[in-house]
């Protein structure tokens, strides 16, 4: 009788069970099955939209012009107090601009589309190597903090599959006593519908995929 033992006894052999051809077609029309609902439901899931009326409206400055007249209609409906306007610097074009951060650009872009300097308040951010959102949601609190403003409601409007991350990172920032309301506005730039299909979109949802993924469960925020 063959030992079940090999290599001077380091070694043991067992029996183990292998899928048939059966097994591996189940296998993978299983997987198929999990990818397509991934790819339907990974959208929807990143582009949320929980708007919170009232309070403030914040909008991030390197938004799209049209998601600034989106800002623009919300503001009016919705009677809001003030219009923030959240950025980083400019890396490109700053030497044939007077605008240096995307925060500057968002306000004055949102002053050309109706909006008074009243309306309008732009909180820029110094340019950071990670964590950019969350920075500037820390600018926007430090710049409440110093006009004695404690608003309990900010809606925030962002683009695209970037809105579900953006309210996560804003809730860290602000804090337990604020609540904070999304609105996600689509982007023009792919087919959301099938945005696999586009280079663009397939870095937009997967970037954001593993960015949410970070951001909730791996970073931390540091403590004041």
């Amino acid at each position: 009788m063959e030992s079940s033992k090999t290599c001077l006894g380091l070694l043991r052999r067992r029996q183990c069970l292998v899928p048939t051809l059966r097994g591996w077609l189940l296998l993978a029309l299983s997987f198929a099955a999990l990818g397509l609902l991934a790819a339907r439901e990974l959208h929807p899931f990143l582009t949320v939209s929980d708007s919170v009326p009232g309070g403030v409206l914040v909008v991030e400055g390197w938004a799209p012009d049209h998601v600034m007249e989106t800002a623009v209609a919300e503001f009016k409906q919705n009677h809001y107090a003030k219009l923030f306007v959240t950025g980083i610097p400019l890396t490109q074009g700053t030497l044939l601009s007077e605008y240096k951060n995307h925060a500057y650009v968002g306000a004055a872009t949102l002053l050309k589309l109706g909006l008074t300097t009243n309306d309008v308040q732009a909180v820029p951010t110094d340019q950071v190597q990670r964590d950019r959102t969350y920075a500037m949601a820390l600018s926007l609190k430090q710049w409440l903090r110093e006009h004695n403003l404690s608003p309990t409601k900010v809606n925030l409007i962002s683009a695209g599959p970037h809105a579900r991350r953006s309210r996560l990172l804003f809730e860290k920032a602000l804090g337990k006593g604020v609540t904070v309301g999304v609105l996600a506005i689509p982007g023009r730039d792919y087919d959301e519908l099938h945005w696999w299909n586009s280079s663009q979109g397939v870095r937009s949802v997967i970037g954001e995929v593993l960015a949410y993924g970070y951001a909730r469960l791996l970073f931390y925020p540091p403590k004041e």
